[in-house]
């Protein structure tokens, strides 16, 4: 029967708190959470079923896929340290991506028709996506707590009070990066705050 060898150390396995702090950090990513609120803003919206699929489908094409593949692609070529893109030295470029791309889809929603909220959501997010990227150049704010709370905000503006309750998962989001050592208390507050305040003023001011 063999033994251990003395001394060895056995890798420590995650607890149960990181387990959830990342599936949290997956689950209720930017990504993910604003191709969430695209769709039900663009079904929201719209005058039909199938005019709404159509618009949810334009933008988050753009406003999410284009993005994302820029950054899959950054981390195959190991331009960036991971999906989340880690650092805060990689990150402006790729948040300058997500800038041209949200501007794009405004303007072709714009151009095309597309419901009101819909187009005034899009703009929203390039504000948004601008202010993280001017406040990254200095500092490493939390884009993922900027976009869950702005994401509550614009749902609570749109379907109502009753979503505030969605707020719970925001703080979560909240917790996970902080958990992970990601972030920091302070960036993760100032990354809600940012978020919630754009989502409330630019949006109100485009719909």
């Amino acid at each position: 029967m063999n033994r251990a060898v003395e001394g060895a150390t056995t890798p420590t396995r995650p607890s149960a708190r990181r387990k959830v702090a990342r599936l949290a950090t997956e689950v209720l990513a930017p990504a993910p959470t604003a191709a969430a609120l695209l769709v039900a803003v663009a079904w929201r919206s719209a005058s039909g079923t199938a005019q709404g699929a159509g618009w949810a489908l334009l933008a988050v094409l753009i406003v999410i896929l284009v993005p994302l593949l820029y950054v899959v692609r950054g981390v195959r070529r190991r331009r960036f340290s991971d999906h989340h893109v880690g650092v805060r030295e990689q990150r402006p470029l790729p948040l300058l991506v997500g800038v041209a791309s949200v501007l794009i889809a405004w303007a072709l929603l714009a151009a095309a028709g597309a419901p009101r909220d819909l187009v005034a959501l899009v703009g929203a997010m390039a504000v948004g996506l601008s202010a993280s990227l001017l406040v990254t150049l200095v500092w490493k704010i939390s884009v993922h707590a900027a976009v869950s709370a702005g994401a509550v905000v614009i749902l609570v503006l749109i379907f109502g009070p009753a979503l505030l309750i969605l707020a719970s998962l925001a703080v979560l989001v909240g917790w996970a990066r902080v958990e992970l050592g990601d972030h920091t208390p302070p960036q993760v507050v100032t990354g809600a705050g940012l978020g919630a305040f754009v989502a409330a003023t630019i949006f109100t001011l485009l719909r």
